[in-house]
């Protein structure tokens, strides 16, 4: 009889309690994807169109956290997806996929610090970006190398930050769109503007599905969590339970505000990012409110975002690197552990490689760092098509060798529909990043080798291993369920 794991990484400190993980879950999927972007897929595909995206990107999301959860309740290691792609698929893909989410989060510290120093610049232009980088870099090492306990608390206050804000937003925005905070009810007429409420079409649509799930990315990171939770089998799927309904209040309910209360005919949702916080959609609702100092409040908001972000980015660099070590598929000294349960030389190694990451972008016109950014871009859905994958296998392997799927800790529900949607909806995905390159009348191949770089490096490294090590799919009744690391 297979029995769930009750402890894998006694190594690592099981410092994580359910406010912390479900914090994780909902904070991961929270950022400036939200703050920022969802201006531009209104004024791209009309309020409707948006929400049409962001709800089949929920869905999507939901069955990846519960085929992730499933797993993760039943075996919390913190190489999560990487080692169950080793145990239940084939060892080079989760060669494959550990290291590609490494790169990935390792890039992304990088974004964050350069996001960082920009906001800075909005209060202080002519303070130095180097400064404002070092210091933003201290704080995510400084979180990650005291304990994971301090990841965590980090990380719990920086999510609430970001939930109160958008509750705010919300009770803000309902308020004046049913006139309860005085002045004119503003109603649904925004919904009627042009050809509102969808608008570009099928096409607008399906970009906005591709940018929307960009903004989910990070959700995952509940799953290599899990491996230093306290009670994985009870705090996990506590989590994964929440994370619907939460990115459907948060996502959903804030895309139609945002709709209801600003035409997408406003030329201004268009210049939504770092650069230009005064013109964040929930900048322009909060300035209607009356609000006078909505972009600065805005500002530290966003702030936050992106330090939580980077310090998740640290968080499962060094928890991935540590597993990949310990499983042989990266160097040995990259599985220490110090006393306080921190994998070390990981972390270091990370943190270096996030700073040298930033500081490409200093030079050169920032041409490394461009590239750099690109070959990550869709690194994290890569991540997700192997969340998908790997949920599959683990089912069947788990039924093959006499398993009761009634005795799982946490039971993922409609299998093998959700990941196998999940799965195509991901492919989707990574296929159409840059469809516009085929549309023209000369296929665009600097557009494509810039959107697609990614792939082949990812299937460089996957059969690369397989070609070296000779590996081969395991088979259903092979599949490793032993609590070894």
């Amino acid at each position: 009889m297979i029995e769930p794991v009750t402890d894998t990484s006694s190594q690592l400190h099981r410092g994580l309690r359910a406010r912390h993980l479900t914090m994780i879950a909902i904070g991961g999927s929270i950022g400036t994807g939200l703050f920022l972007a969802s201006g531009a897929t209104i004024h791209s595909a009309g309020p409707g169109g948006a929400l049409v995206a962001y709800l089949a990107i929920s869905i999507m999301v939901y069955f990846l956290m519960t085929s992730l959860g499933e797993m993760a309740t039943f075996l919390p290691v913190s190489g999560s997806f990487s080692s169950y792609a080793s145990r239940f698929v084939d060892p080079a893909l989760g060669f494959a996929l550990g290291w590609n989410y490494w790169y990935n989060w390792a890039v992304t510290i990088a974004v964050e610090i350069s996001a960082g120093a920009l906001i800075m610049k909005f209060w202080f232009p002519d303070s130095s970006s180097l400064l404002w980088s070092v210091l933003f870099l201290g704080i995510m090492f400084g979180l990650n190398y005291l304990s994971v306990k301090g990841y965590g608390e980090g990380e719990y206050w920086f999510a609430l930050i970001k939930v109160i804000s958008i509750l705010a937003f919300i009770i803000v925005g309902i308020s004046m769109i049913f006139g309860i905070m005085g002045g004119e009810a503003v109603g649904f007429k925004n919904f009627t503007v042009g050809d509102a409420p969808f608008h570009g079409g099928f096409m607008a649509i399906f970009s906005v599905f591709i940018i929307a799930g960009f903004s989910f990315q990070g959700t995952e990171l509940v799953g290599i969590a899990a491996g230093e939770s306290e009670k994985p089998g009870k705090n996990v799927p506590r989590a994964i339970k929440q994370v619907f309904w939460r990115i459907l209040l948060f996502y959903i309910l804030a895309i139609l505000i945002i709709g209801l209360m600003i035409p997408y005919t406003d030329e201004r949702l268009i210049n939504s990012d770092i650069e230009n916080i005064a013109v964040s959609p929930f900048t322009l609702v909060f300035e209607k409110a009356g609000l006078a100092f909505a972009a600065s409040v805005m500002n530290a908001i966003i702030l936050t975002a992106v330090l939580s972000a980077g310090n998740s980015g640290m968080y499962a660099c060094t928890r991935m690197l540590w597993m990949l070590a310990k499983e042989g598929k990266a160097p040995k000294f990259l599985g220490k552990v110090n006393k306080r349960g921190i994998p070390v030389n990981a972390l270091y190694i990370t943190s270096l490689v996030g700073m040298l990451a930033f500081l490409s972008s200093l030079f050169g016109d920032g041409t490394v760092y461009i590239w750099l950014l690109n070959a990550s871009g869709m690194s994290g859905f890569i991540a997700w098509v192997g969340i998908a994958i790997c949920h599959y296998r683990f089912r069947r392997a788990y039924v093959a060798q006499g398993g009761d799927i009634n005795a799982l800790p946490y039971k993922a529900k409609w299998f093998p529909f959700g990941p196998l949607f999940a799965l195509v909806l991901c492919i989707i995905i990574i296929l159409g990043q840059n469809y516009g390159a085929f549309m023209e009348e000369k296929i665009d191949w600097n557009g494509v080798l810039v959107s697609y770089i990614g792939l082949p490096l990812f299937l460089i490294l996957w059969l690369g291993y397989k070609f070296i090590k000779k590996t081969k799919v395991i088979p259903l009744h092979e599949c490793d369920f032993s609590r070894d690391q």
